[in-house]
C-alpha cells in the first residue's frame, strides 16, 4: 500500500472559513469587493500593530509591485535586493524596467548581509545611481537584521520595502514583522501560515499610502460617474470570497504558528545527535520567528558523507516532501548579469540547505514517518 503523501506545506483550514464565504454567497457578495475584504483588512491591522493600514491585494507580488510604484521606482532605476529569497520578490523590480541590485545573505539569519548593503549602496552611489528602494526579506519567518539595515537606510534616506510574505506573526523586540519598512508586504498562498488560497496584502504606515494602494489595485479608476484613468492601474485586489476565508483563517493564525514553532522544536530534537545537521533557529532572545518553514543546515564532512540531497532523496522515498533552500536570484539564468554584493554564504545556503516537512497540520503519526527515516538513513 501507498504511503500518504507528507508536504512542505500545505493549506490547514480552521473550520469558520466556510461560514464567511458561505455568508458570501448567501448575501450575493460574491462581486471581487464587498464586507469580508473590509473585515479581512480590519483583523490584519489589529493583528500588525496600532495606527497600520492594510490593503488586501491578489498576491504578495503584486503588493511588492505597488509599493516599488509608490517608492517612485521606475525604468533605469535600482533596487537593491536580497538575493536569497523567491522571484516573487525580484520579479516586481524587472516589471518597471529598474534594475535589481543582488546582495549576499549573513550567516545568522540568512538574510541580507548589513555588510554586503552597505558595501552595494556605496558604490553604487559613487558610480552616480543612488538605489530607489532597498527590498529585504524576513525568509522562512526569520526576521532579519532590523536595527542594521532600518538604521544605514535612514541615514541614506532610501525607503525600505519589507517583504513579510514568509513572516506574518514573526517578531523583533516584540514588534511583527511588516511594520518596520516604509511598505510591509504579507503573502496568502496556499502554502503559507494562513492562506486566502491565493492573496496579499501591503501593510501601510499612513491612511493616504493604502488610499493610494487601493486606488492603483482598483485600474487606478478617476472619481466619476464614467470609467476615467488618468493613471495606469492594475487589477490588484483581493476577492471577497478570498477575504472570506482569510477572515477565518485569522480566528487561528497564532495557533497555526505554535505548530509550527513546535515542528522546528521536533526537528531540533531529531537532529541533536547528529554530528553535521544544523536547524535554522534564533539566535537571541529578541527574535520570534513563526518558523513558517524548518531548515537545516548539511555539513558532509561530519554527517560522514550524507548531503542534503541525500536526505531529500531518502525522505522522497518514503513520499515525504522537502526541498531545497532557495536558489540565490544571482544565480538564476534570469538575473544572472544584475550586479551582485557579498561573498557565497547564499550560495553555500543552498547548496548544503534543506527544508522540510513543517506544516501546522501534521500529524504524531506523519512526525513518526518522517523520524523513521532519517534515522534509517543516519543508521540510529
Amino acid at each position: 500500500m501507498s504511503l500518504d503523501k507528507i508536504w512542505l506545506s500545505s493549506p490547514h483550514m480552521g473550520g469558520t472559513e466556510r461560514n464567511f464565504v458561505t455568508e458570501a454567497f448567501d448575501t450575493n457578495w460574491v462581486a471581487p469587493l464587498g464586507p469580508n475584504v473590509t473585515g479581512f483588512e480590519k483583523d490584519l491591522e489589529a493583528y500588525q500593530a496600532e495606527n497600520t493600514h492594510v490593503a488586501a491585494l491578489s498576491s504578495g507580488t503584486a503588493a511588492i509591485h505597488l509599493a516599488l510604484i509608490q517608492a517612485g521606482v521606475g525604468p533605469g532605476d535600482e533596487v537593491i535586493c536580497q538575493s536569497f529569497t523567491f522571484c516573487g520578490t525580484t520579479n516586481p523590480v524587472q516589471y518597471l524596467g529598474a534594475t535589481p541590485i543582488m546582495i549576499d545573505s549573513e550567516e545568522q539569519t540568512w538574510n541580507m548581509c548589513p555588510v554586503a548593503l552597505k558595501e552595494a549602496v556605496e558604490d553604487r552611489i559613487a558610480k552616480g545611481k543612488k538605489p530607489k528602494a532597498i527590498l529585504a526579506v524576513h525568509l522562512y519567518g526569520m526576521p532579519y537584521k532590523v536595527e542594521e539595515i532600518h538604521a544605514f537606510a535612514k541615514a541614506k534616506q532610501i525607503p525600505v520595502i519589507e517583504d513579510s510574505a514568509e513572516s506574518l506573526g514573526s517578531t523583533y523586540k516584540g514588534q511583527k514583522c511588516g511594520t518596520f519598512g516604509d511598505y510591509g508586504i504579507l503573502s496568502f498562498n496556499g502554502n503559507k501560515i494562513i492562506t486566502t488560497s491565493g492573496g496579499g496584502a501591503m501593510v501601510c504606515p499612513t491612511k493616504v499610502v493604502k488610499d493610494k494602494t487601493i486606488f492603483l489595485a482598483t485600474q487606478a479608476r478617476d472619481e466619476a460617474p464614467h470609467y476615467q484613468h488618468s493613471e495606469l492601474g492594475y487589477n490588484y485586489r483581493l476577492s471577497n470570497i478570498s477575504a472570506g476565508i482569510g477572515r477565518g483563517q485569522m480566528e487561528v493564525l497564532d495557533k497555526h504558528i505554535d505548530l509550527r514553532r513546535a515542528m522546528n522544536s521536533f526537528y531540533q530534537e531529531l537532529f541533536k545527535d547528529i554530528a553535521g545537521v544544523r536547524v535554522h533557529v534564533e539566535q537571541n532572545a529578541a527574535i520570534f520567528s513563526n518558523h513558517w518553514l524548518s531548515a537545516i543546515l548539511v555539513d558532509p564532512s561530519k554527517t560522514g558523507g550524507i548531503t542534503r540531497e541525500d536526505i531529500r532523496l531518502a525522505l522522497e522515498k518514503e513520499n515525504i516532501e522537502s526541498r531545497p533552500l532557495w536558489k540565490p536570484m544571482h544565480l538564476q539564468p534570469l538575473c544572472k548579469d544584475f550586479p551582485y554584493y557579498g561573498g557565497k554564504i547564499c550560495e553555500t545556503l543552498f547548496e548544503n540547505g534543506l527544508c522540510l516537512p513543517s506544516g501546522s497540520n501534521l500529524t504524531d503519526q506523519d512526525r513518526g514517518r518522517i523520524e523513521k527515516a532519517i534515522k534509517q538513513l543516519f543508521k540510529i
